[in-house]
């Protein structure tokens, strides 16, 4: 968890957690008051009913999370969103029930103000003696390098300790495990190895044990139906007052209403935390015990110190019935709610544009805006000359947003981070200061002609698309450039796996051109006074149009020097005319372009079949520096059809396919184009 969260959120999200806080828990109350005057009940249960209310308004921030985690959502302005209102909600919600207990027991003041004096104690000790320690740990380590084994023995040592002092003190032991857990660094390099250590064994032991055993101790046969009914509205009540906690406000700041009423289920939602605080109102059975306890505050510390009095009175408020009432509660609600919120919610709407953002589109007297995505620092060289060969100048300037891909591991909330010049960013990952200082070198030495602004991604691979998408979005980018996950570098090639399901979904996704950068390393190597041989492989298609027109661009660089070879589909049996005429006219503004310019060239090849194809493009891989190609195509033809039973890698295409499949010979860079679907 990361504290840092309730500070940094923003008005929107404060006024939505504290409504989401105030509504529940008002209406429950409000109703709990109606339902003990108007509706005749056991004693049992009228006694029981304002502690039902509370537990059942209460919002958790660990469950927000997780449920926004699940549904790919983390990264979306509604998961933000979501999670940020949550840990104000969440925080006011726990505390008010706590006190919510205190209240009104006159007789045993003197009680609960040593117990909360312990509880503080135990806060103070690990905030302000073990938290410096582990961030003394987190210094002592290098960046990029793991930490040692003797730290990570020491917080669990540390966690032992908290656990045992809890339970000395009266309170059970998940109170000093928590707060303990709250005061770690979140993120690497302590965080993430914590996570790296005990992620596995709970999520696969721990928590399915545990969800079994919850779930075992529910006995529908207990069940009465005038319990069913009190705990029931109380579900209903408290949904109803998350659902407008969440939406009103949420109205008030112009956000959609279907988005609006999607944030009001997520934050209605419950889960692990929940049946964990009423779990324990199960197992223990002590009713009012602090009232009619005989002893004195000393004689009942150390008493509660031997038997966890302070959590029998905190939570033994629900008997076996109630328990499985709400569990079933939250069981039905929550598997109702995830596929609604699918259903309402889809992000990628959000991305969607009228207007063409391409580079065929974009004017050359217009600023063009490309966003530049590194896994590694490794492809910062060969990205910084691909911008350097798309040739900025004053006429034709260009704005590059460069944004380094981090997997988060050891927290649960992503970043974004903005590196702006002369600020220092609060969060760094692994290699981002040599991404920094590259594209900072790259933007000096351009004079002017280039504005980059660098950025930081630090979220789940499953969901960092998202990230990306919206930035394309909100900075009308007409370029998104990826590396492909297969990386060739002189030691061998890394293979950064995760990224391969990252680039597919920012081809299906993105609001702009993409394009999959393939780097064999020719392209970032020193050409000195020698040009750089680009070369288009154009067969027809929107994709190939885009393909083109970067290389247009690019031909105006007084170091780059373009070849386009035409192929010519002899195999096609449909056509397109209006498809026809777009592919002659760029072939045609190439022409007039490259006319008397000896070092751009053009002709064109006819192709009988894919066994052609292959072998004019196998003739050709290695002449170039460069080679562009677009994706797809719709024309269907049995030229590229038949490509497709042996294709190694889809997302880049026939032709991407081809030159860089595992068995290749091609041993220069090459570039997959696709030009925007939406609003295409």
């Amino acid at each position: 968890m990361d504290l840092g969260m309730v500070k940094r959120a923003g008005r929107k999200a404060v006024v939505i957690g504290l409504f989401t806080f105030i509504f529940p828990i008002t209406l429950n109350l409000i109703v709990a008051e109606i339902l003990t005057t108007n509706m005749e009940m056991d004693q049992y249960l009228h006694d029981r009913v304002p502690y039902i209310a509370v537990f059942q308004s209460i919002t958790t921030f660990h469950v927000i999370v997780c449920l926004v985690t699940d549904l790919k959502l983390i990264n979306s302005e509604l998961g933000q969103l979501a999670i940020s209102s949550s840990m104000i909600s969440g925080t006011c919600s726990w505390s008010l029930a706590i006190f919510f207990l205190f209240i009104d027991r006159g007789e045993t003041h003197d009680l609960i103000a040593l117990i909360l004096i312990t509880a503080i104690l135990l806060v103070m000790i690990i905030f302000f003696l073990l938290r410096p320690i582990m961030i003394w740990m987190t210094r002592k380590t290098s960046e990029g390098k793991q930490i040692k084994e003797t730290y990570v023995t020491s917080i669990f040592i540390m966690l032992l300790g908290c656990a045992f002092l809890s339970e000395v003190f009266g309170h059970h032991v998940l109170f000093g495990a928590v707060t303990l857990g709250m005061a770690v660094p979140h993120g690497p390099p302590l965080g993430s190895a914590l996570v790296n250590k005990i992620e596995s064994f709970v999520s696969s032991i721990l928590l399915p044990s545990y969800f079994v055993f919850s779930v075992a101790g529910v006995n529908i046969f207990s069940i009465h139906l005038k319990t069913v009914t009190v705990v029931s509205i109380f579900g209903v009540s408290s949904f109803i007052g998350k659902v407008l906690g969440s939406m009103l406000p949420a109205l008030y700041f112009k956000i959609p209403p279907s988005e609006a009423f999607s944030l009001g289920l997520v934050m209605s939602c419950q889960g692990v935390s929940d049946v964990l605080l009423i779990q324990h109102g199960r197992f223990l059975s002590v009713m009012t015990l602090f009232s009619s306890f005989p002893y004195s505050a000393t004689e009942f510390y150390a008493y509660s110190a031997e038997n966890n009095i302070f959590l029998l009175y905190l939570l033994q408020l629900l008997d076996t019935q109630i328990y499985s009432i709400m569990v079933i509660n939250m069981l039905f609600l929550s598997g109702t709610f995830t596929p609604i919120i699918k259903l309402l919610y889809d992000p990628s709407k959000r991305y969607e544009s009228c207007n063409k953002r391409t580079i065929q589109h974009t004017s050359l007297h217009m600023e063009l805006r490309i966003l530049a995505c590194i896994y590694h620092q490794d492809s910062t060289p060969c990205i910084i000359r691909l911008l350097e060969l798309t040739n900025p100048t004053a006429k034709t300037p260009m704005c590059c947003y460069a944004v380094h891909l981090v997997q988060l591991t050891g927290s649960l909330v992503p970043h974004l981070v903005h590196h702006e010049p002369g600020k220092s960013a609060k969060f760094h990952a692994k290699d981002s200061s040599h991404i920094i200082n590259a594209f900072r070198l790259y933007e000096k030495e351009c004079n002017g002609n280039v504005v980059v602004n660098l950025f930081t991604s630090i979220s789940p691979f499953s969901t960092i698309h998202e990230e990306v998408c919206r930035l394309a979005a909100e900075k009308s980018t007409s370029l998104v450039i990826i590396p492909f996950h297969k990386q060739w570098r002189p030691h061998g090639i890394k293979n950064i796996v995760e990224a391969r399901s990252v680039n597919r979904h920012i081809l299906d996704m993105a609001p702009c051109s993409v394009g999959i950068l393939v780097d064999r390393g020719t392209l970032s190597a020193s050409k000195n006074n020698n040009l750089y041989e680009i070369g288009v492989l154009f067969a027809h298609g929107r994709d190939d149009r885009e393909a083109l027109a970067y290389g247009l661009r690019m031909a105006k660089h007084s170091k780059a020097a373009l070849t386009v070879i035409h192929l010519i589909d002899l195999a096609r049996t449909s056509q397109d005319y209006h498809e026809m005429e777009l592919d002659s006219d760029i072939i045609t503004e190439y022409k007039i372009e490259s006319a008397g310019k000896r070092r751009h060239s053009y002709r064109h090849e006819s192709v009988n079949d894919c066994v052609e194809l292959i072998r004019l493009i196998t003739s050709v891989e290695n002449s170039f520096d460069l080679i562009l190609v677009g994706r797809s195509y719709r024309i269907r033809s049995p030229l590229f059809e038949a490509l497709t039973e042996w294709s190694e890698f889809p997302e880049l295409g026939f032709m991407g396919d081809i030159l860089t499949q595992s068995d290749s010979r091609c041993r220069v860079s090459v570039l997959v184009v696709q030009q925007q679907i939406s609003g295409a």
